[in-house]
Parts: C-alpha cells; sequence; structure tokens
C-alpha cells in the first residue's frame, strides 16, 4: 500500500478537525465527566511532528467538550503496558467512585501483540469492563486501534499473525461495544489507518498527526452518541 507525500500541517490536513469543526461537532454534547481507561493509547503516548499540536487524542476531545460546558470535568486512568485484566481490575472501580457519564477506553492492544491472545476471552474481559458503566447507563466509546501491522513497520515474519490478531480485537470490541449500547471508533478502517507517517519512532504508538487523526474520528463518533441519546427511541 503506498500512500502521498506526508501532510505538512495540521491545518491542511483533511483528516483532522479545526477548533471551530470540533466545537460544530460536539455542539449540545450532554456529557459533563468524562474519564478515560485503558493502556498508552488512551494514556496518550505520542512524538512531537512538526506541524501539528503534540496534544494526545483524548485530551482534544476535553478541550471540545469543556469549550461545551464550562463545568465540564474529566480525568485520565490509563497506564501504559497493561492488560486489559488489569485495566479492569486496576482501573473500573477507581472510574465508578468518580462518576463519570462518558467513558473512553482502549484496551486488549497489549493482549493482541502476544500470540497467546484468545478472542473468547477478549470477549469475556472486555463485556466484563463495561458492564459496570453500562448499568448505569455511562455512555461508553471504545478506540479502535490503527493498522500497525500493515504499516510496513514490523518484521515481515510476524506482519500476518499480527494483522489477524488486531483485526479480530477490533471485531470483538466493536461487537461487544454495540451489545452495550456504546459507540465504536473506527481508526481500523481509516483511510490512514496503515500510514507509515501516522506512527512514532518507536513503531508501535501514534504520533501527533496520528493523535490528531484519532481525535477528529473521537470526534464523530461522539457526535453521532450524542444524536442517539437525543433520539426519540433513546
Amino acid at each position: 500500500m503506498s500512500f502521498p507525500a506526508p501532510i505538512q500541517s495540521e491545518a491542511s490536513d483533511p483528516h483532522c478537525v479545526t477548533p471551530a469543526q470540533a466545537a460544530e461537532l460536539l455542539k449540545g454534547a450532554p456529557w459533563k465527566r468524562m474519564a478515560v481507561l485503558g493502556d498508552s493509547v488512551a494514556a496518550g503516548v505520542s512524538e512531537a511532528v512538526e506541524g501539528y499540536r503534540d496534544t494526545p487524542s483524548v485530551q482534544r476531545v476535553a478541550e471540545a467538550l469543556g469549550a461545551e460546558h464550562h463545568d465540564f470535568a474529566w480525568r485520565n486512568f490509563a497506564v501504559r503496558n497493561l492488560r486489559i485484566a488489569e485495566i479492569r481490575t486496576t482501573q473500573v472501580a477507581p472510574v465508578l467512585d468518580w462518576n463519570p457519564d462518558l467513558i473512553l477506553v482502549s484496551a486488549g492492544g497489549n493482549d493482541a501483540f502476544r500470540r497467546s491472545y484468545s478472542r473468547d476471552r477478549m470477549r469475556q474481559e472486555l463485556g466484563l469492563l463495561l458492564d459496570p458503566f453500562a448499568a448505569l447507563k455511562v455512555q461508553i466509546v471504545t478506540i479502535g486501534l490503527f493498522d500497525l501491522a500493515r504499516s510496513g513497520l514490523v518484521p515481515e515474519l510476524a506482519e500476518k499473525g499480527l494483522a489477524e490478531r488486531f483485526d479480530d480485537l477490533d471485531a470483538v470490541t466493536r461487537t461487544v461495544s454495540a451489545f452495550y449500547g456504546g459507540v465504536h471508533v473506527e481508526n481500523h478502517t481509516h483511510p490512514e489507518t496503515a500510514n507509515p507517517d501516522i506512527f512514532a519512532s518507536d513503531r508501535i504508538h501514534a504520533n501527533a498527526r496520528g493523535h490528531a487523526i484519532a481525535a477528529a474520528s473521537l470526534m464523530k463518533a461522539l457526535a453521532t452518541a450524542a444524536r442517539r441519546q437525543k433520539s426519540p427511541a433513546h
């Protein structure tokens, strides 16, 4: 897969949103307390890119929601390197105590890096993680991962297995999220998902451009969730 030459700035990047566009997307959004759960993706691990704000995707979302509500508050409970069972056992209780009305979740990536990854175990763990929030009618948003395996940045021998596991993780996360009334952020099928230009030099995490793109996807997903909440069926 080939991609065009790197875009020079966030302002001219068609896959990003400006603050004004973000405000319009989230106009009327109801949430006033946002919590972030997960691993390094949610924690905001990144790398600077010239022409882009070096601001993690979840922080960009918090800024947009803060512009909508003067009393908006948010906390990031995510910790890098955790597997999904560790996220569930260490973060769910303190997040519940904090009483959010919106959660952003990125979990399972560190499991999918391992050959021991299990679809059934992932489905079970994700259900256990999300169920307490769904029971309290907290809006759930799960964050899909960019397609690192097909970016050309991983060893060739690992590509096929890694791609299969991360494809499966995305499918499981989307299904479980939908079961609990959540919205899934479709980063894994984004037009730029495998573009090496969005990854940091560690060849694992997104860089500042990747975070800007992920933030745009997050805000679009939140706009969808807000519309659902306003619909008569909800």
